[in-house]
C-alpha cells in the first residue's frame, strides 16, 4: 500500500547482562517522595472491583474490600448493583445467590434484596461503570470527601478496544504503586517486553506537584527478538491507588495502561491481600485500526496473556518489598 509505513522498527537487542545498569539511576528517595505524594492524592472513596465485562447478569460476582464483603452484578438492562455480600438474614454468601433482574434472592431462605427490597440492615453502595471498570464507592472504608464518580486519568475517545486483567497478591496497595513508579526496572526485569528503556524526566525528591510528578521514559516495546515499537510513555497518578501509562508519541499515541490497586483485606495468613485491576486501552491514528474492533474476541485473550505475564513478576517484586517492609516492622 502506498505511503504505508510499518510501526515495527529493527533494532539490535543487546545481551540481558551487557545493559547499562539503572541502579544509579532508580534513586529511592525519587520512588519514595513520588508515593508519598501519590498517597496525599483523593480517592473519593471509590475503589476498582472489576472489568466491566467481568460482572454479569447471569451469576453474581464477589470478593472483599479493606475486609468489606461485596457481591455486585447486572439487571436485565446491563444497569450495574453493588451492595455487601452477607445476607442480613443469617449471612449468607450473597455471590451464590440467584439474580433477579434488579434483585438477589438469598439461597439459604428466599430473602430478596436489592431494588426495592433495602432494609436498613442491607443497603446499597454507590457503584460506577466506566465501560471499562466496575467501581465501588465506600465511604466508611475510604473516610475522604465523596465525589460523584471515580477520579480518572485521561482515555482515548473511544475506549471500545481495551482488555482488563485481575490478579491478587501477598502486599499493600502502596506496595503495586511503588512498582510502576520504579520504571528502570523494566528492561532488566521484563526483558521479554521492554527494549531500549530510558526514564527522560522524573519528579523532584521534594517539593512534588500536579505540573512536575510525572515520570517521562522512551523505550521500545518488543514483538520479536529483533523488531520492536519505540514509543515515548508517561507516568502519572490520578487518585492514591491507580498509575496510569499514557503513550505520548509513536504507535498508539493516546493508548493507555490503567493499573488500580484495590485493598482486599487481610489472608488467612494475616498478611495483607490486594487485587491488581489493570486495563489496557489501545487506540491508533491509522484507519486500519478500525479492524481491531472486529477482531476483539482475538485480541483480548492476547491482551490479557501479555499484562498477566508481566503482572507475575511484577507481584513478585510488590510482595518482596512488603515482605522486606513487614520485616524491618
Amino acid at each position: 500500500m502506498m505511503g504505508y509505513k510499518s510501526p515495527l522498527q529493527r533494532f539490535s537487542p543487546e545481551t540481558w547482562s551487557r545493559q547499562r545498569p539503572t541502579y544509579q539511576d532508580a534513586d529511592p528517595r525519587v520512588i519514595a517522595g513520588a508515593l508519598r505524594w501519590s498517597q496525599q492524592l483523593p480517592s473519593g472513596n471509590w475503589y476498582a472491583l472489576a472489568g466491566s465485562r467481568s460482572i454479569r447478569g447471569d451469576r453474581p460476582f464477589g470478593t472483599t474490600i479493606a475486609g468489606v464483603e461485596i457481591v455486585a452484578w447486572r439487571d436485565r438492562d446491563g444497569v450495574l448493583h453493588v451492595g455487601p455480600g452477607a445476607c442480613p438474614h443469617l449471612g449468607a454468601p450473597l455471590d451464590a445467590a440467584q439474580i433477579d433482574d434488579a434483585t438477589l434472592i438469598c439461597r439459604w431462605h428466599g430473602l430478596r434484596v436489592g431494588a426495592g427490597n433495602d432494609t436498613a440492615r442491607w443497603c446499597p453502595f454507590p457503584s460506577y461503570d466506566d465501560g471499562v471498570i466496575a467501581w465501588v464507592r465506600l465511604d466508611a472504608v475510604g473516610g475522604e470527601t465523596p465525589t460523584d464518580t471515580p477520579i480518572l486519568g485521561a482515555r482515548p475517545a473511544d475506549s471500545t478496544v481495551h482488555a482488563v486483567t485481575r490478579l491478587t497478591g501477598a502486599c499493600e496497595p502502596r506496595d503495586i504503586m511503588a512498582n510502576r513508579l520504579d520504571p528502570w526496572h523494566g528492561a532488566w526485569f521484563h526483558p521479554y517486553s521492554f527494549a531500549r528503556l530510558e526514564v527522560t524526566q522524573t519528579p523532584p525528591r521534594e517539593g512534588i506537584t500536579e505540573e512536575n510528578h510525572r515520570f517521562l521514559l522512551t523505550v521500545t516495546f518488543r514483538v520479536t527478538r529483533r523488531l520492536g515499537v519505540p514509543v515515548e510513555a508517561e507516568f502519572t497518578c490520578p487518585d492514591p491507588r491507580t498509575i496510569v501509562m499514557r503513550i505520548v508519541e509513536g504507535e498508539g499515541k493516546g493508548s493507555v495502561v490503567e493499573t488500580h490497586a484495590t485493598p482486599l483485606g487481610s489472608g488467612p495468613d494475616g498478611r495483607a491481600r490486594t487485587a491488581v485491576v489493570e486495563a489496557v486501552i489501545a487506540d491508533s491514528e491509522r484507519p486500519g485500526f478500525r479492524f481491531a474492533h472486529r477482531a476483539l474476541p482475538l485480541l483480548r485473550p492476547l491482551m490479557n496473556h501479555a499484562a498477566n505475564r508481566l503482572w507475575r513478576d511484577d507481584m513478585a517484586y510488590a510482595e518482596r518489598r512488603y515482605q522486606l517492609r513487614q520485616q524491618r516492622s
